[in-house]
This record gives C-alpha cells, structure tokens and sequence, in this order.
C-alpha cells in the first residue's frame, strides 16, 4: 500500500543529498572564481583603455542606430538584441537576489554588487563584439546566431570546447536558470494569496501556477528567437519604468535617509565576515561573496550568456553590439538592483527583521512599509513581468547552443519541451536547491567564457581600434573584413 508520508520523507532526503552534492562542488569552484572573474574584468578595462567610461554615451547612441542590412526580413534591430539580453538579465536576481546578498552578506553585499558591474562591463564589451564577429547565418531560418561556441569554433579553432560550453549553457539557462524564475512567480502569487505553504499546497495552487506559466510561455518559445525579440520589446521598458518609478518615489519620500544609508552600505562592504573554508574562501568576506555572486546572476557579465543574444542583432560593426550590452551590464545592475537595495535600506530595520523569510519575502515587506498594502500586489505583478520576461530571454540563449550541438528541427522541438518541464518543476520546488544548482551551472559557464576571451583578447583589441579609428576620422564605423585579412581565414561567413 502506498505510504504518502514515507514517499515525502524519501523525496527529501534525496533532494538534500542532491544539494550537498551541489554545493560540494559549487562552493571551491566559486572560491576561486570570485578572483578570476574580477581579474578578467580589470584585464579588460586596462587592456580597451577603460572602454566602459569613455564609450558609455556612444553605446546610448548605437542602441539606436540603422541595421547593416535594413531590407533583410530575417534580423532583428540593435534594439531588440539589447532588451532581449535585458529580459534575461532583469529578473528574480534584481529583486530576490539583491535581497538575499543584503541579508547574508550585509548592506556591504550592494558595493560589491556595483563594483561587479563597473569592472564587468569591460568583460560584456569582449564577448559581445566577438560573438558579432563570428556570428553565422542560419541555414534554415535565415537569422543571425552565435555566441561563445562560435567564436570557440572559430577563434580558437576548438569546436569541442563550444559544445563543452554549449551543453552548459543549455543546462543553466534552458533548464536550471528557467526553474529560479518560476519558481520566484510561484512564492509570489503565494505571498499575495495570504496562504501559507502548506495550505497553498494542499489546495495544489502551486500546480495551478506552473500550468499557467507553462501554457503562457509555450507560444513564445516556439516561436523562436525573432518572436521572443518581439515580446521583450514590448515587455521589457514598460516593466523597467514601472519599478524604477516606484523607487524613485521610495527615494523622494526618504531622502533623509539617503546619506546613513551610503555610509552603511560603504562601511559594511569593508566589515569583514568570512563567507567560508576552503584555500580562498576564509579570503573573502561574505559581503564581497554574496554580492558578485548575485551581482553576476543579475548581470551575467563574463558569463558568456547574453553574447548569445547579441549575435543575433544586425549592425554595422561588431563593437556597436559590444557597447549595448556592455550598456545592459549597467542598466541591470548600477540602476536596476540599486532600486531594489535602497527599497530594502530604507525601510525601518525593525520591520524588516519582523519579515519571515529572506529574497522575495523581504522586498516585500520594505516595499509595504514604504507605501502600503497595496505594494504587495504591485510586486506581484512586476515580478511575473520581470521573472517571465527571463524565462523567454534564458529560451532565446540556449537555442543557439542547441542549435550549435545540433541543428535539427526535432531535437529543438525535445530542448523547447523540455524548457517547458523545468518551468513545470521550478513552480513546485524548493527554491534553496534550485538557487545553489544555478550558481554552480553559472560557474561553470563563467569559468570557461572567461578563458576564452582573455586568449582572444587581441581579437578584441583589434575590434575597438578599428572601431574608433573611424569614429576619430568623423566616418559611422562600419567593419569591413576586406580591411582584416589575417580575420579571413578564422571567420565562416561572408556577412562583414
């Protein structure tokens, strides 16, 4: 006879034993990566003579600018390239996350947070003119796809390392990235319910809930990257100026506060708490941990993700490209997360340590004090803006590597089904499991991407000189291979 609670009890022992697995692993890898992330992103801003600030008004200029081929039906604009990146990047990470790093790692977790992004920016300016560079025309589809598989394939003449890279990608945005978002959705429309976990489940509203996630986001996905393109443009500035006019009205109605709440957030970065063992771990505080992980979730600067995205934009030169989603890095991060903290820091501390739980739970309440009840519901609603928006930009990722795997309209179709399923099991799961298996699958990812670009930093050298040679001579920069024959034996296509 089937016996329910031993059934439950086995479920959990099983997924504890899966989540000290995880965290076996993801743990020293991070210890080093902490280090090697920020190494990267300062190897690039002194290498491209601090690109992120000199060209930071010119990327606002190209977000905008005219396609290379305006009569190809098959492109998607610079524009949609940016909020497609941007769908991914804005999400759980900017208002769970950012919550979780304050209430481990402290106020200090947001410097870190900020640092991350300004350094990183440099790093997302590499990987995105690169995948422009070796970006390829579908055979089938006629669009544009590439990302760092491509420029693996192509660079460095090693195919094997971007299927490697690949299957990670797909592993962390198709599935495990896709499950976080909904199941933030789910603890959401738990919160506002008034329900608590068991009665939420004993009623099966959280199977209600990952049945509607599952049918909204079907269509989308299989659809393809042009239509996710068309729903981030739509989705994307309205659910950005939405929460970014609430905080704004938080801060007016605190600007009292604003200046503790910088000397705390500068003074608790430096209050060091170790975040844990290991040869590098007892190094870092857990300010510094919690904010460049949560910093680079958010982000994803270095993390060879929204390359995948860029690649698919039609423009004139690979740095245009470059500079947007180096623009996106400080979108998401210096403007996006920063609403977030500043909700949370102005808030009264009393209420805050009241609120049960951390991430979501604690974003919340600061934002019910702030101005009342009502907030709840309005968080609601921007979460499943923002959270959703991620789950059709992580989709648009991972095509291109299933593609670069294996470009069959079948196994597509199995990768679209199964995107579905692990939307399906974020909405029921446990949220710790899926928060800690998305950090080791990021720092894989990471760790390889990082690699990579380093080895063809001249490549991207060579990119921002032409870039600006022709800007300096007053031309609209327009890469033309002709002018790069050392480039015509690594690259594929006839597109520069």
């Amino acid at each position: 006879m089937y016996n329910k609670e031993l059934a439950c009890s086995a479920q959990e022992n099983f997924m504890s034993t899966v989540h000290c697995a995880v965290n076996a692993v993801s743990s020293p890898l991070w210890d080093w990566l902490v280090w090697i992330l920020v190494g990267v992103g300062l190897f690039f801003t002194v290498m491209t003579g601090l690109v992120q600030f000199r060209l930071l008004g010119r990327s606002i200029k190209e977000m905008t600018g005219s396609r290379q081929n305006p009569q190809d039906p098959h492109g998607i604009t610079a524009f949609q390239a940016f909020v497609t990146g941007l769908a991914s990047r804005v999400g759980t990470g900017n208002i769970a996350g950012v919550a979780i790093a304050i209430t481990v790692g402290g106020p200090g977790a947001v410097f870190w947070m900020w640092l991350t992004a300004l350094i990183g920016m440099s790093s997302a300016f590499a990987e995105s003119s690169l995948a422009q560079l070796f970006k390829i025309r579908d055979k089938h589809t006629g669009l544009f796809r590439g990302g760092p598989a491509y420029y693996m394939e192509q660079g460095l003449g090693q195919k094997w390392l971007g299927i490697v890279f690949s299957i990670s990608l797909i592993l962390c945005f198709g599935l495990v990235y896709n499950a976080i978002q909904s199941n933030v959705i789910g603890l959401s429309v738990q919160s506002v319910s008034g329900l608590d976990e068991a009665a939420w489940k004993a009623k099966d509203l959280h199977l209600m809930v990952a049945g509607i996630l599952v049918i909204l986001t079907a269509p989308i996905i299989f659809g393809g990257v042009k239509r996710v393109a068309r729903v981030a443009e739509a989705v994307v500035p309205l659910m950005a100026a939405l929460y970014l006019l609430m905080a704004l009205w938080v801060i007016m109605t605190n600007l009292g506060g604003i200046p503790a709440m910088f000397q705390l957030i500068f003074t608790d970065a430096f209050t060091f708490k170790a975040a844990g063992g290991g040869l590098l771990g007892g190094l870092i505080s857990q300010a510094m941990m919690l904010g460049i992980k949560r910093g680079l979730y958010s982000n994803e600067a270095g993390q060879g993700s929204a390359p995948n995205a860029a690649a698919a934009a039609d423009v004139k030169h690979p740095v245009s490209q470059g500079l947007i989603q180096m623009l996106g890095v400080f979108v998401d991060t210096i403007i996006v997360c920063s609403c977030t903290a500043f909700i949370i820091l102005l808030a009264d501390p009393a209420v805050l340590a009241a609120a049960k739980g951390n991430g979501m739970m604690l974003t919340q309440t600061a934002l019910v004090h702030h101005v009342g009840e009502w907030a709840k519901y309005f968080l609601a609603v921007i979460l499943l803006l923002f959270c959703f928006s991620t789950i059709i930009g992580n989709y648009a990722y991972a095509e291109a590597n299933v593609q670069f795997v294996l470009n069959n309209k079948a196994v597509l179709t199995v990768f679209r089904m199964c995107v579905l399923g692990f939307v399906y099991f974020g909405a029921v799961s446990q949220s710790d499991v899926v928060w800690d298996a998305g950090d080791l699958m990021m720092g894989i990812m990471a760790l390889i991407n990082l690699i990579v670009i380093v080895l063809l930093y001249k490549l991207v050298l060579l990119l921002l000189k032409d870039y600006t040679v022709k800007l300096k001579l007053g031309k609209e920069p327009e890469f033309k291979l002709s002018e790069h024959p050392v480039l015509k034996r690594k690259i594929k296509t006839d597109i520069w």
